[in-house]
């Protein structure tokens, strides 16, 4: 019954926002629509590649928690390989209650959408892992239905600060799992169309101006390969196509980058032109992902920002010190421009953070905090030592300001 009834309520959302008719206050289950602040603000919270189970699950959700009571997020957006789909559902949906409980208690929107590894194997399926992300009040999710390919392709739109019109709008894609040869999935030809249709739509209820936007998913548009530089030997803080191995790639110095590229983005092997759509229609301003662990970086290529935000999960081990969240902040006094930064786990909590921590009486928190910093201070001195002795001796700059 929460399903359909969100299902009726997103489709006459859409119906009132088509019709120009302000939806201030209107509400699934006492939650208000999306809304620009009194201040003009609006933040988003990048979630992606939690990998929840047993041994680190606690942990993720402990940090994830801590970065929403520090950013106070006004949406989360969580894109996929959340939690481990176990054969027993019901432990499936353990994993699922303490990540949405997170964002549940605080009270913050939050849109899921899948990767390859969410119903890869295990008991759920996407639309049934969908079905219980949405038993959750916080959850702002759309299960799509059959119209298209894969579960959780929408959009949510932002409204002003005033509730009289659409400022701004999220897009939520499911860039599915794997295609019938096995390579890494992508957005089919039949959720592309649904984009330029509901882009169109949007654009012509805002009086012929297009609304811009921030697209979300889990795994990367092939198109990243044409915004990196080409080598064809490899180098330091290069990788390898993911297809063509003899091709390498990396930062390209003429384009505008942020952040860092670690390892090979991992897009899928076909291309139905998603990004030429959003290139077309004029309306993305950026589209971010995860599936790649390590990476956290912006590169800008035809207009667009292709972006990838590290994983957010914890696994008590120097490597995953590193991983983080993604911030996103809109103002809508100018939405053709947003904010950007990825935060690490190992920046997010100092020493005095500890010292709070141990004086509150939180133990767990407390030994969890210094287990962060202990490695992270490790893993922040290797990644130093790595740019600089790349910068040094290939006079190549590998590490961008986030």
């Amino acid at each position: 019954m929460m399903k359909i009834t969100k299902k009726i309520i997103s489709f006459l959302l859409a119906v009132f926002i088509m019709a120009g008719i302000s939806v201030t206050g209107f509400a699934a289950d006492g939650e208000k629509a999306l809304q620009f602040g009194s201040d003009g603000k609006f933040s988003i919270m990048h979630i992606t590649d939690t990998h929840l189970e047993d041994y680190n699950v606690d942990d993720s959700v402990w940090l994830i928690a801590k970065a929403c009571d520090k950013e106070k997020p006004d949406l989360v957006v969580v894109t996929g390989d959340n939690v481990l789909n176990c054969d027993d559902a019901s432990k499936t949906k353990g994993y699922i209650d303490k990540l949405m409980s997170v964002f549940e208690q605080r009270g913050i929107p939050t849109a899921i959408t899948f990767g390859n590894h969410d119903s890869e194997v295990g008991a759920m399926s996407r639309e049934a892992l969908m079905a219980y992300y949405n038993t959750y009040s916080c959850s702002v999710s759309v299960d799509d239905g059959e119209a298209l390919s894969g579960c959780g392709t929408y959009n949510l739109p932002i409204m002003s600060s005033d509730g009289s019109k659409v400022k701004f709008n999220v897009w939520m894609f499911d860039s599915n799992d794997y295609d019938d040869e096995g390579h890494y999935g992508y957005v089919k030809a039949d959720q592309v169309e649904w984009y330029k249709a509901k882009s169109d739509e949007l654009t012509a209820a805002n009086g012929g101006e297009v609304v811009h936007s921030i697209a979300f998913q889990h795994i990367i548009v092939a198109d990243v390969y044409e915004a990196l530089k080409k080598t064809d030997r490899k180098r330091l803080y290069s990788y390898s196509h993911m297809y063509n191995k003899d091709e390498y790639y990396m930062f390209d110095p003429d384009r505008v980058n942020h952040g860092t590229l670690t390892e090979t983005p991992c897009s899928g092997y076909y291309n139905d032109g998603q990004f030429s759509a959003m290139v077309e229609k004029g309306d993305v301003l950026g589209i971010f992902t995860g599936h790649d662990h390590s990476n956290a970086f912006g590169v800008e290529y035809k207009g667009i920002e292709i972006g990838n935000t590290v994983s957010s999960r914890y696994n008590r081990d120097m490597f995953s010190s590193q991983y983080g969240y993604r911030m996103f902040e809109i103002d809508e006094n100018d939405t053709s421009k947003y904010t950007t930064r990825c935060e690490h786990w190992f920046d997010m909590l100092d020493g005095d953070d500890v010292k709070e921590l141990r004086k509150s009486g939180d133990d767990y928190g407390y030994k969890l905090a210094l287990d962060v910093n202990f490695r992270g201070f490790f893993k922040k001195l290797g990644m130093k030592l790595g740019v600089a002795i790349t910068t040094l001796f290939s006079g190549r700059q590998i590490s961008y300001p986030d």
